[in-house]
């Protein structure tokens, strides 16, 4: 039998937790967790913020009762202060402030990601918000349900920005989207794609401020107004979106990290110390793209650190298939989805990118009903021709057809590989000469 430790039981941290009580019942496994609950789902933050769900409560898929019922030992709402490399203790106290230690054979760190705060005077405010835990959900929810808050500051547009931005107008309320690039998404998707969702931004009724840089938060027992480079604009909520950091100040000077501050893993998701794991946002993954490590942070991305982690402490060898950091995003019902490497990103890693890229709609002219534009870009190497990465947009689903994407850029498929794919056809769902097909066939 082993003494198995975690630190964090969000997505990367429940999923290690169930592979191991449910494939190796035989070891001794201890949890520790900071927060009061386990694996609450934020990318719903937004759905119930929103109101597009009735509450929040099915964003909740485990718990301390449901793990300690496989015979977990869970330790909520106790916070570890360090370990003990050497000794292999894990030192932590309760909410009471009693000490709780933990020896182990291994240990797992899931200890996630912090937001990012930039250096600006005003974030102390009660009426500045962070996205990230429950309670935070709770806190934007609480504020917006006051008649007297009327403008609101979303500070960054990158994924949670635009998707809480979307919520908060739902909701009423006047919203101002700050962003110091020139478009939203910037990081995800190529300006073919983002000028879309910029469009589809503004023409719901959000005030799009981009190329602004947020200096100042004003106020005294509450927020006033938000500052930026360009001007000063009254709101009574600033909710802040502009990333994430990786929580690894746990293994600091101990364990070797990217340079971000992630801890650096192999496949099997061990860090440079033996026995010692790291998964999720605290942790690197593997990019197949660029066939390195990567900072990718994704709920898909430390659910399937965390069973590879799970499988390698309980004894079995197990290592990762690698990552194409596949994502999407739904904004006033247009879809928006992509893996791999946008142009930008190609260039950065030293590929000499390419692109084809194509416009139709999903299904033949003659079907009237359900039946909306969709465009596509696969970026791939001019050189060996592989595809890097690909692009998709539509009021359509077409999110399904992202999958293929990546999973030819894990097989390092060539662009020519794509175009005579035996793709099926019925007008019901596409067309003969359907958009993956033309795109591939335009490449040169």
């Amino acid at each position: 039998m082993q003494n198995i430790v975690l630190i964090g039981a969000n997505h990367a941290g429940t999923a290690a937790a169930n592979t191991l009580l449910d494939n190796y019942p035989d070891n001794k496994l201890v949890i520790f967790d900071g927060n009061d609950n386990i694996s609450y789902l934020g990318c719903g933050t937004a759905l119930w913020i929103g109101r597009q769900i009735d509450s929040p409560d099915s964003l909740f898929y485990s718990s301390k009762e449901k793990l300690a019922a496989k015979k977990a030992e869970v330790h909520m709402e106790t916070k570890v202060g360090r370990i003990d490399f050497a000794a292999k203790t894990v030192y932590a106290s309760d909410k009471g402030g009693k000490e709780v230690k933990a020896s182990y054979d291994k240990l797992i760190i899931a200890t996630g990601s912090l937001p990012i705060m930039p250096k600006i005077k005003g974030l102390e405010l009660p009426n500045v918000a962070y996205v990230k835990l429950f309670q935070e959900g709770q806190k934007i929810d609480r504020i917006l349900s006051d008649g007297n808050v009327k403008n609101v500051a979303v500070v960054g547009a990158g994924y949670i920005g635009v998707e809480l931005a979307e919520a908060v107008r739902r909701r009423g309320k006047n919203v101002l989207l700050f962003e110091a690039a020139d478009t939203a998404l910037s990081t995800y998707y190529d300006d073919w794609f983002t000028r879309d969702m910029d469009k589809v931004l503004g023409d719901n009724g959000i005030n799009l401020r981009f190329g602004e840089q947020v200096q100042e938060i004003a106020g005294t027992d509450k927020v006033r107004a938000i500052i930026t480079n360009k001007g000063e604009y009254p709101v009574e909520l600033v909710i802040m979106a502009i990333g994430f950091r990786p929580n690894s100040a746990l293994g600091a000077g101990e364990l070797e990290t990217f340079p971000n501050g992630a801890y650096k893993v192999n496949k099997k998701q061990e860090t440079s110390k033996s026995g010692v794991y790291a998964i999720g946002d605290c942790a690197t993954v593997y990019s197949n793209v660029i066939e390195n490590s990567a900072y990718i942070a994704l709920a898909t991305n430390a659910v399937r650190s965390g069973v590879v982690a799970g499988h390698n402490a309980g004894g079995t060898a197990l290592e990762s298939a690698g990552v194409q950091g596949s994502n999407g995003i739904c904004i006033f019902g247009y879809k928006m989805v992509s893996t791999g490497l946008n142009l930008k990103a190609a260039e950065k890693a030293g590929f000499t990118p390419v692109y084809t890229q194509f416009e139709d709609t999903q299904k033949p002219a003659f079907i009237k009903e359900d039946n909306h534009k969709v465009k596509i870009r696969i970026v791939y190497d001019k050189n060996t021709r592989r595809v890097l990465g690909a692009q998709m947009a539509s009021y359509q689903d077409i999110s399904m057809g992202i999958h293929m994407f990546s999973l030819a850029i894990e097989e390092k498929v060539t662009i020519d590989k794509l175009k005579l794919l035996d793709i099926f056809f019925l007008p019901h769902f596409n067309q003969p000469y359907n958009y993956i097909t033309m795109a591939a066939l335009s490449a040169k």
